[in-house]
């Protein structure tokens, strides 16, 4: 059977050389739109053959910095400050990055879990097949940069989600250096099929991202490294020059350090209801057994408070933003050192 096409429409060309702007169009039948769609912005920028990147931020719509790096980026490069070609597109699930939202509050989808996505679904579903069928094949290699949203509060790092493919990793974590985050992440392979990264793999696309931040604010050093990596990977990649005169490469950092996610035992999820009460900050190091924090019951205050413990050891590399949580919240997670 013939694939599907996609229903997202574009008027740029993506072969075409030179600058372009304007957005890849959703058709959105509502009340108040009878033919509209939800046109998401994007930018081709073409000069000649060489290598082919996709640029992409907003998968969540509350995770800022990303998204603030990648307009900047579109803005500044021009068509003669590159070779080859790059796609950029700073907010690619719209309607959830101008909501503020990590889902879409049109269907109330998160699109890092609509992979492969659907021709004819929901908006979401629409949009993660168009990423998969039509930007990732057209592409070398896919920078997906995140952070922790509104939920999470994340050291900057970039990371690399392994695959079973040793030939694709190897390229990402080579890519993944040349980024140039003082932290870099090896995360253990994940067998979830729904996510960006299934959909980079099953194209066969060097695949890498950020959390750069998180809170549901803007993190400063966030933005940075997502600016300042981007255009050292568009260096690596062969786009830009380093003696390019309009757009300064900046230098990596002098040393990077590499840690992993080795285990779901890295991760600590809420066990009941309640407000979390942390006993370690963010960035601390920590011992297997380690007192986390507290669960209060402010409505039975004479309860007394459920203890949150570690089952690693490691540093807190992510933590839980909001002081209420569910049970099943992630509270965050660790990561522990490990070798390129």
């Amino acid at each position: 059977m013939a694939e599907t096409k996609s229903r997202i429409w574009t008027e740029l060309d993506f072969e075409k050389n030179g600058k372009q702007t304007g957005y890849l169009h959703l058709p959105h039948s509502v009340t108040r739109s009878a033919y509209g769609t939800i046109a998401i912005p994007c930018a081709i920028i073409r000069n000649g053959a060489g290598p082919s990147t996709l640029l992409m931020a907003g998968n969540h719509g509350d995770e800022y910095e990303g998204q603030i790096a990648l307009c900047r980026i579109m803005r500044e490069i021009e068509a003669g400050d590159i070779k080859g070609r790059i796609v950029i597109v700073p907010a690619i699930n719209l309607p959830a990055a101008m909501a503020g939202a990590r889902v879409s509050p049109i269907d109330d989808l998160n699109l890092n879990r609509c992979f492969p996505g659907n021709p004819n679904g929901r908006p979401t579903e629409q949009i993660a097949y168009y990423i998969e069928t039509v930007l990732a094949p057209m592409c070398d290699a896919w920078v997906d940069l995140h952070s922790g949203g509104g939920s999470l509060d994340y050291m900057p790092y970039a990371q690399v989600i392994m695959s079973r493919d040793a030939k694709i990793n190897n390229r990402a974590l080579a890519a993944l250096e040349a980024f140039g985050s003082p932290v870099s992440v090896i995360q253990a392979f994940s067998d979830e099929k729904t996510m960006a990264n299934s959909a980079a793999v099953r194209n066969k696309k060097i695949y890498f991202g950020t959390e750069a931040g998180g809170t549901g604010s803007v993190n400063v050093d966030g933005v940075r490294l997502a600016y300042e990596g981007t255009l050292r990977v568009l260096a690596y990649f062969g786009h830009l020059s380093r003696n390019n005169k309009r757009i300064s490469v900046p230098p990596p950092p002098k040393k990077t350090r590499w840690v992993e996610i080795a285990s779901r035992d890295y991760y600590v999820y809420a066990p009941q209801a309640g407000l979390f009460e942390p006993k370690v900050k963010l960035g601390d190091a920590v011992k297997k057994g380690q007192l986390y924090g507290l669960v209060h019951f402010v409505d039975d205050p004479m309860r007394q408070p459920t203890e949150v413990r570690f089952k690693a050891s490691g540093l807190l590399m992510c933590k839980r933003h909001p002081g209420r949580c569910e049970r099943g919240d992630c509270l965050g997670h660790l990561v522990s050192d490990t070798k390129r």
